[in-house]
């Protein structure tokens, strides 16, 4: 039975839309009448982004504030970080910068400064496993623009395309603002951090209006503030790590923390009984192998557990848990066992578990 069919219908809208590994408990109806602000009801404001969705639940709205204009700040918000981050829009400035060939400093936003001295960051602590200049080995195994593959690449294409990769190979200066790349060829994807960035910069629009009590979802990363109508956490699902199934496997209540979580089940194909995954090392050019299934990060900034979930995917198990124990966020891990999943988790994380309702 599909997840779907396992929640009751209060629970069960927007879902279907996108395939999130985590999904929101925050729902009290599908939103068929108006929502009349101050009323005993969240506030459920979606629409799409990042090729994606997003979805912002508030708890309670101040009065003053009609659905329409909050609707129009977070759309504001979240159009100027694509004209900023997107890879899609070709005059983004990070869609200017990859076309840039010059190897001296491009004037960019300090809000691309932001993300990426996050990711370089990151890049740093996890060994190289976290990498946003990735994307032409992702590229290049079937799992981009250019389309699937009916075979795995090449050897020798695999070693071509890891010489035009690499953070080392890219700088940033905060004042004046500015990036640059050492290798001309070199090509940035933020997409393992500009959602959880988004999340964030919403999260902090809303707070600016006095709005304390919320959840914004985009594509599945989420951030929760204060509380629910009722004055309980804000209860996320998160799925079973198993293709072509959607069902619980873990649910917990969270307050003042982002959720992020990555896994290697959605996206892959097979040839030949082999599986290769789209979760690829850009330390070695090839598709992990390991057993982690999908691994959960909590911290209170998204853009941090959206990241960390993305390097500790590539990491593994063993390697990746390490890396936890040695961090300041919180983490669940869901490893692939011989006949059952097995699971390992930081005691903040054992502490959140909540009855699934």
């Amino acid at each position: 039975m599909t997840l779907e069919g396992k929640l009751p219908d209060y629970l069960r809208c927007g879902l279907g839309v996108t395939t999130p590994l985590i999904l929101l408990f925050a729902f009290t109806g599908c939103g068929k009448t108006p929502h009349e602000l101050g009323s005993s009801q969240p506030l459920v404001l979606s629409g799409q982004t990042m090729g994606t969705y997003y979805r912002v639940t508030i708890a309670n709205s101040p009065n003053e504030i009609s659905e329409h204009d909050l609707k129009a700040v977070i759309e504001t918000k979240l159009e100027d970080i694509n004209d900023k981050m997107s890879t899609y829009r070709e005059d983004s400035e990070l869609s200017r910068f990859n076309q840039y060939s010059q190897t001296d400093w491009f004037p960019v936003s300090q809000d691309t400064i932001t993300v990426i001295a996050e990711a370089l960051k990151i890049h740093r602590l996890s060994g190289g496993a976290f990498d946003v200049t990735v994307g032409p080995l992702v590229n290049l195994w079937g799992f981009g623009p250019p389309g699937k593959r009916v075979e795995p690449p090449a050897a020798d294409q695999i070693k071509r395309t890891l010489q035009k990769i690499g953070s080392q190979h890219l700088q940033l200066q905060v004042s004046p603002p500015a990036l640059k790349k050492t290798n001309p060829a070199l090509y940035v994807d933020l997409s393992a951090i500009a959602k959880g960035y988004a999340v964030d910069a919403v999260a902090v629009s809303l707070e600016s209006l006095g709005i304390n009590d919320f959840i914004v979802d985009i594509g599945g990363d989420m951030l929760a503030k204060g509380r629910k109508v009722d004055g309980s956490l804000w209860k996320i699902a998160i799925e079973n790590p198993t293709a072509g199934q959607r069902e619980i496997h873990r649910t917990i209540g969270v307050s003042g923390l982002a959720v992020a979580t990555s896994g290697d089940y959605r996206n892959y194909f097979e040839i030949e009984g082999q599986r290769f995954s789209h979760e690829i090392d850009p330390r070695t050019g090839y598709p992990i192998k390991h057993t982690l299934a999908s691994v959960t990060v909590l911290d209170p900034s998204c853009m941090v557990a959206d990241a960390w979930a993305t390097a500790l995917i590539i990491l593994g198990p063993e390697e990746g848990f390490k890396m936890v124990e040695q961090s300041n966020f919180e983490a669940y891990f869901i490893i692939k066992g011989p006949d059952k999943f097995l699971e390992k988790e930081t005691p903040g994380f054992q502490q959140m578990s909540v009855n699934q309702q």
